[in-house]
């Protein structure tokens, strides 16, 4: 289930998010709006689901969240984008890295 997290998420709304994958959540974030969208299978799923609220493609990022170390990873395939000079999978700007965490962490972060 994927769900559009626009303030802290609830214990249920974590475990529903993490029914797809098990041990950790797939996430778009979306950084001028500070929200996201996590869970199901593909970070495009996620991507979909934040476009269709109105967030602006450019914004949003993909990451994962792994609820029991508490710990973000910044690779997803939706993340290559040269024309905003990410050639790679993963996320290289910091800034943007560090609005990434940040929202997952305050709308995510110590809810196992």
């Amino acid at each position: 289930m994927i769900h559009l997290i626009k303030e802290k998420a609830t214990p249920q709304q974590i475990t529903e998010m993490l029914d797809a994958l098990g041990t950790y959540i797939k996430l778009a974030a979306d950084i001028r709006r500070k929200i996201l969208a996590g869970g199901g299978i593909l970070h495009a799923d996620c991507e979909v689901k934040l476009l269709s609220d109105g967030s602006r493609q450019e914004d949003i990022w993909g990451a994962d969240w792994l609820p029991k170390p508490q710990k973000v990873r910044f690779e997803a395939l939706i993340n290559i984008r040269p024309r905003q000079n990410n050639t790679t999978m993963e996320i290289q700007n910091p800034n943007i890295r560090a609005e990434v965490e940040s929202i997952i962490r305050e709308l995510l972060g110590g809810a196992n």
